[in-house]
């Protein structure tokens, strides 16, 4: 029977993966320990940052946005400079990340409702951390000149803004990295396994066994491509564990829609893996491919940086790109209750990758065959 060539088949995957002991440890351990360290190190936010004062004021607001700088939790430490040069110094040997020069007449002019003199200089090397510490700067400078004498008259006379944060209100930053991670590493776990699944067999000297046998080719591609994905499903189940239990994201959404997309996730992303596969002599061979098509998914997916900032020609490009919308389905299950309608929606392509990777690998499968 069909099925019990294709059970026979699926075990034998399974063992090849998981009979050795420090193949097992490597597919396993590796993996969660990632998401634990990234979820801590990979971070956007700025802290610890080391900054330089040149206080030219002797007013009292002067000193007060001093001790008010020094009092934020942001900034590590504080040193004064007694001129420009030292500050130049410091931003071109990496010493600060920024500098704030306060001008003679800053309390003066803050006092009087004029422009006051307040420069904050960056180290463009660092252009992101130095936007974000700008910032903080800027919001530190805002808070103090609205409580100035001058500013508390003129905020009668303004619109009083107050932000508020939907779907992690304290902006806590595992909420935003840890449901990346979860499709971010099950695409790093399912493309290697699948990837190094048909270029073993070569290397062992099998694939000719495999070839003989009395299993079809849609039989040895479905078999190739079940283990892949049970693994896949295992690590997604444990990353979700980990997200609900360790870092108390809380789980909005259905797990149901959740897993109902990730089998098509995995599927596609097996795809992949087994055309690679399929191209590949050797196992090296394998693991590049992999890692080629890895990176630039990851860079494409609008995991760190938004698909709407990318340049208007690459972005049609993440189009094919499963962990777009997989990203998408992972975030909106647990920030917020996702519809249905929208699963469905980011779903869709990653049946439609399935299908067009799945038969590319097939095709290709068939013509190392002939």
């Amino acid at each position: 029977m069909w099925w019990t060539r294709l059970k026979a088949l699926i075990v034998k995957e399974l063992l090849a993966v998981l009979r050795d002991p420090k193949g097992r440890m490597i597919l396993i351990g590796p993996p969660i320990l990632q998401l634990f360290i990234f979820s801590y190190a990979a971070t956007l936010e700025v802290r610890n940052v080391d900054l330089m004062v040149l206080n030219r004021d002797s007013g009292h607001w002067g000193q007060e946005l001093v001790e008010r700088i020094q009092g934020s939790p942001t900034f590590r430490s504080i040193s004064f400079a007694d001129n420009q040069v030292a500050v130049h110094d410091a931003i071109e040997s990496e010493a600060v990340i920024a500098a704030v020069s306060i001008g003679a007449d800053f309390s003066r002019n803050i006092e009087a409702a004029t422009p006051a003199d307040l420069q904050i200089i960056l180290d463009g090397r660092r252009s992101n951390a130095s936007q974000i510490v700008a910032g903080y700067l800027n919001e530190i400078a805002g808070r103090l000149a609205a409580e100035t004498p001058s500013g508390k008259r003129a905020a009668a006379q303004t619109v009083q803004t107050v932000p508020r944060n939907w779907f992690n209100a304290n902006l806590t930053y595992q909420w935003f990295m840890v449901p990346n991670l979860i499709a971010s590493i099950a695409l790093l776990i399912g493309l290697i396994v699948t990837a190094l699944s048909i270029a073993r067999e070569r290397e062992l000297g099998t694939f000719d066994q495999l070839m003989v046998s009395p299993l079809r080719n849609h039989e040895i591609l479905i078999g190739k491509l079940v283990p892949p994905m049970m693994i896949g499903l295992f690590h997604i189940t444990v990353y979700v564990l980990a997200a609900v239990f360790f870092f108390q994201i809380p789980l909005r959404g259905s797990l149901f829609l959740l897993y109902g997309s990730g089998i098509f996730y995995l599927a596609s992303v097996a795809g992949v893996g087994l055309f690679i596969s399929a191209l590949s002599m050797t196992q090296q061979q394998a693991i590049l491919g992999a890692f080629l098509f890895m990176v630039p998914a990851l860079l494409l997916s609008g995991f760190a940086t938004p698909i709407e900032n990318m340049p208007q020609w690459l972005q049609p490009i993440t189009i094919v790109n499963p962990l777009r919308y997989f990203l998408v389905i992972v975030k909106g299950v647990f920030l917020k209750d996702i519809p249905v309608e929208e699963v469905v929606r980011q779903t869709v392509p990653l049946v439609l990758i399935s299908i067009a990777t799945l038969g590319a690998a097939a095709w290709l499968f068939r013509r190392r065959l002939e």
